[in-house]
Parts: C-alpha cells; structure tokens; sequence
C-alpha cells in the first residue's frame, strides 16, 4: 500500500512539473529577423542565440558539407574582430559559446553574465554583418573539419553507421548525404562558391535571434535594434520540397567498418516529418521499447535472453522526414538474423496488443519529466523557442507541446506502429568488421 501511495503521488507531483509556463515576446524588425525574448531574472546569465535555417539538406549535392563548414568558417573572425580571437574574447569576458549543425538548420549561441549581453549581441551581429571571408580561412577551417572527420568518423568504431542507413533510407532526397559531407566536394570548391553560400543563407531573414535570460526587455530591445536593424535584408530563398518515393519492399545492405571487431545490425524505417503527430507517437513507441535497463527490447535481449551487448530504438526526427531506427549489437554467437527477429518481436507485440496502462503511465510521466528538463535553463529555453518557432511556426509549443503528447492513446500508439513499422517498409542494415568482407 505504501509503495502504491508512492507512485500514485510521484505521479501528481511529475504531471504537475510542467505548470510554470515560459513567458516570451517574439516581432520582426524590417529587414526579416525574427527576435524572440524570454526574460528569467532568477540568476546573472543571459544567453544569446541564433538559428540559421540552412543545413546539410539545402546544399548543392556536389557541394556537400557546406553547412557544417560554415558553422566553423563563421568563428574565424570578421571586419571588427581578428582573426582567431572570437573564442578569447567570450572566454576573457566570462563566458562560453558553441555552434552546431545538422541536416535542418545551424544554430550559434553565447553564454555570458547578464552584464555581458551587449557583448553577445555585438558578436551575433559581427558574425551576420562582417564575416571575414578568405582564403585563408577556408584553407584553416578545411584542415580543422578533414580532423573533425578522421576523429569522429572515419576512425570512430561504428563512426559510419548512421551514414550508411541514410544513404539507403533515402533515394532523392538530401537527407541521404551526410551532414560532415565529403572531402573533395570541399577540396573542390571556390571562394567565390563559399561567400555565395554565406550570402544566400546567412541573412536576417533565415535567422531567428533568441535573447533569454537575466534581461530587461526595453534595454534589449534597444540594442537588438542598435547592431541588427541595419543588416541588409538577403533575397528570398526557395526551397524545393523532395518528395520519396514510398518504401513498399523490404531493403537489404551491408556495410564493413575497419574500427570495429563487433558486428551490429539496424532495422531502419523512412518516417514522417517531426511536425506531425504521428512523429510525436514514434517517440513514444521508441521510449518504451529502450528507454533504461527496464525498457523492453533491453529487459528481453540483454537481461532475460542474453543475445545482445546492446539493443536500442530511437526516432531521429527531421524537417521533411524522420528516420525510427533499431539496433542491436549480438553478444556471443547470436546472429544477426536472430536479433532482427527479436527486435521485431517486440514491434509486433505493440501492433497485436495495447501497451499495459502501468507501462503507458510510464511513459508519460518520462515525457513530463523530459519535457520539463529540456526548459531548466535559459540555455534549453532559448534553444527551445528557435526551433519551435522555425519548424512548426508556433513559438507557444514551448509551453503546449506536452499536451499532444498527453493526448496520445494507448490505441494511437498501437495503429502507428501497424501503419510505419512493418517488414515491407524497413531496411535491414548488417554493419560488419572489414576483416570479414569476403
């Protein structure tokens, strides 16, 4: 009786976390910034941010890695900042800063005392108005991303996994290039091709600018319209939609890694876009299936049968499509074959049944607490509010979200799972040691 006493209160106190909501005011200034202030005057921090909508997908496909190039490019230095110095000026003025970049968009932010905002605003705007584009800081930042690439993935155990399933997952669609891109596309290209890009893409109009913290919303204002409101408008940018093709049959491929001795396998699925509710769903059918030790596909293929050193499932969701992926690494002698079943077993069982309402409690309160944690700090807020604002146009889901996902159904869950996890519609990927390619 106490235990249950424990939960049933547990369970208020987490479905009431959420109560205190966030506070914004978001307008435009003329040249087609968008700025979004969050005042919290709770602690001296502030923390200035900007997203640029422009990722690996709006690049030339023989230009790849464009964007994540550019998140380090834009730090080399601009018209009132020397070279190399960008990082000792935040530091020596008592903050940090980082950047950076996926497949939909790129995002800079500083973290600075609150006395120190002008400072943050200042640097946002040097790096929007007077990049300082050369020579030689294409040549220093090439050298700095072949590192980036030979750390993180060419000689990173499994550093080409994720690479390889959306290569495969995709067909038209961008989505299928990598976000670190190729070498020689950046070997190839012109400085007249990178101040292009800079051009098109880094412009007020394909930003949103987020102030969120230790503020006092006329004084921000009034700077806000001191270093951006001149800025030149850049012209319009069209994005072509890429429709794919619907996956109907299944999709079979291997892939070989030098750095690794133990083979893995993933079962991919092409999903649609993180706007949608089905998106939402597919995260929760990805908490229950490998959320923690207890979670199922764990519980059953690590602890119960010992097929597997690891197993997980995760929905990677995107602008224009997402991507539900489920991997297991065998333990042992199981083969590949055995943990795709497994794994599948467990996908079955959600289509066939309803969840238990003990686990579908679970999840919800894993998504209160998650949702809650993700606006602990002005840093998550500020975050937060950019990209509710770029990608759903409505900067209010930073308070709202939650409710869509407390209005999913144990039987929603159940129809999501017969509709995109099924056999026709997946890729199987063996991703195998080099030494056992034939």
């Amino acid at each position: 009786m106490k235990k249950t006493f424990f939960v049933l209160c547990l369970s208020f106190l987490v479905g009431h976390l959420h109560a205190q909501s966030v506070s914004f005011e978001e307008y435009d200034l003329d040249n087609g910034l968008h700025v979004i202030l969050h005042q919290d005057n709770s602690a001296p921090l502030v923390t200035t941010s900007v997203l640029y909508h422009v990722g690996a997908k709006d690049e030339d496909p023989e230009r790849t890695g464009f964007a994540h190039f550019f998140e380090h490019l834009l730090f080399e230095g601009t018209k009132n900042i020397e070279r190399g110095q960008w990082f000792s000026i935040v530091s020596s003025n008592g903050g940090k800063n980082n950047a950076y970049t996926n497949d939909d968009f790129t995002y800079y932010y500083e973290i600075f005392p609150s006395n120190n905002l002008e400072l943050g605003l200042w640097l946002e705007s040097e790096r929007m108005l007077h990049p300082v584009i050369n020579q030689i800081g294409v040549d220093t930042q090439n050298e700095v991303v072949k590192e980036e690439k030979r750390l993180r993935v060419d000689n990173s155990p499994y550093g080409k996994f994720l690479e390889n399933v959306k290569k495969n997952l995709f067909d038209k669609h961008p989505y299928k290039h990598t976000t670190i891109g190729e070498m020689e596309h950046l070997d190839a290209a012109s400085l007249d091709e990178f101040l292009a890009f800079n051009k098109k893409y880094y412009v007020p109009n394909n930003a949103v600018l987020v102030v969120a913290g230790d503020i006092e919303i006329a004084a921000t204002k009034k700077m806000i319209d001191d270093y951006f409101a001149e800025i030149p408008r850049g012209a319009a940018i069209e994005r072509v939609a890429v429709k794919e093709t619907p996956i109907t049959s299944p999709i079979k491929a291997v892939a070989y890694d030098p750095n690794i001795q133990i083979p893995a396998v993933i079962s991919g699925y092409r999903m649609p876009a993180l706007t949608t509710r089905d998106s939402k769903v597919l995260d929760m059918i990805s908490t229950y299936l490998s959320d923690g030790n207890s979670s199922k596909l764990y519980k059953k293929m690590v602890d119960e049968e010992k097929m597997a050193l690891q197993v997980g499932a995760f929905n990677l969701s995107q602008e224009d499509y997402g991507m539900y992926l489920i991997f297991g690494l065998p333990l042992g002698d199981t083969s590949l074959e055995t943990l795709v079943d497994a794994m599948e077993e467990e996908v079955v069982k959600i289509q066939n049944e309803l969840i238990s309402e003990k686990d579908y409690q679970k999840l919800q309160n894993k998504f209160e607490t998650d949702f809650v944690n993700a606006n602990a700090s002005v840093e998550g807020i500020a975050n937060s509010l950019a990209e509710y604002y770029t990608f759903y146009g409505d900067t209010n889901l930073i308070n709202s979200e939650i409710d869509v996902y407390r209005s999913i159904t144990r039987e929603e869950i159940q129809a999501v799972a017969k509709k995109y996890l099924n056999k026709n519609q997946r890729l199987v990927l063996d991703y195998l040691p080099e030494s056992s390619k034939k």
